[in-house]
């Protein structure tokens, strides 16, 4: 984590962004800050927690707000909007305010190819399944609270996160003895990558049907995989020369917390900021695309 963000990255997210090319703020603040006002609370806060994931052993695991708790955290949230304004005001909020909801790659990364918490009881398409029954209730809950405007982002190239390529990079060379590996080429894992493809198709089918059985939704399905893969393949036009590793630290494994200390001279650089997080500037890239199909699917 960048010192003074309160982000896994070295400045803004695509959310601090999107709030900032609407013209709502600057950054977008946690719902849990104490110096929140009522006007704070009319143009937008984050429940995420950092480390989290749909599945709770993800968030278990790492000691940080499940998605239940970020929903309560919500609901506390709705009530004390309707103490500020009254209930008519904080509902039409709610109900014209646009949910970002971005999750998985902890559950991956973390519950099935780091450790095989997971892996033990399901092969990755029976979790692909159990993340998607977990995020369709999330969104379920959100709407019998009145959120009616969704985004919800697909899985990046988990193949293709520094942290992933240096553990294959580790695994081939504890079972051939050979430093070659270690010290050639770094390069994306294949079948990671397949699995990402195959969970955002999933994730697509089931926004649809989605926005079909739950009454006066808008849904607008994020790309993060094809946007990242094209700067891993086109890194100089935007301005990147490193996307196999992170700024911080060796770039190959340190992540979150462990990167306080250390990091590239010119961030900007880097696809990565860590191990596994993306740099602002990728999220800036990112949330430029964003903003040019977002609006028109959501209010179309």
């Amino acid at each position: 984590m960048a010192a003074h963000t309160g982000r896994f990255s070295n400045g803004k997210l695509i959310t601090d962004f999107l709030v900032s090319s609407l013209g709502l703020k600057q950054t977008l603040p946690a719902s849990s800050d104490p110096n929140l006002t009522v006007a704070d609370l009319l143009t937008g806060v984050s429940f995420a927690s950092a480390g989290s994931g749909f599945d709770d052993l993800t968030a278990g695991t790492a000691g940080v707000v499940t998605m239940g708790s970020q929903v309560h955290n919500f609901e506390e949230y709705v009530g004390r909007l309707r103490e500020g304004v009254g209930r008519e005001k904080a509902d039409g909020v709610v109900k014209s305010a646009v949910f970002v909801i971005g999750a998985g790659s902890n559950d991956l990364i973390m519950n099935y190819y780091l450790t095989p918490l997971r892996r033990v009881s399901f092969s990755v398409d029976e979790y692909h399944g159990f993340l998607l029954q977990k995020m369709e209730s999330f969104v379920q809950r959100l709407y019998t609270l009145g959120a009616r405007k969704f985004t919800i982002s697909g899985l990046p190239p988990l193949g293709c996160v520094p942290i992933q390529m240096t553990i294959n990079t580790v695994t081939a060379l504890m079972k051939t003895g050979s430093f070659t590996r270690l010290l050639g080429p770094r390069v994306c894992i294949d079948q990671q990558n397949a699995d990402s493809v195959s969970y955002n198709s999933r994730l697509q089918a089931l926004i649809n049907r989605m926005e079909s059985s739950l009454e006066g939704t808008r849904f607008a399905y994020v790309d993060i995989y094809n946007p990242v893969m094209h700067m891993i393949k086109n890194p100089g036009a935007y301005g990147f020369t490193h996307t196999s590793i992170g700024c911080c630290g060796s770039g190959m494994i340190e992540m979150g917390p462990a990167c306080n200390g250390g990091s590239c001279a010119d961030t900007s650089k880097y696809l990565f900021w860590d191990s596994v997080h993306p740099s602002q500037a990728t999220y800036r890239a990112l949330s430029d695309q964003l903003m040019q199909s977002l609006l028109s699917q959501l209010t179309n």
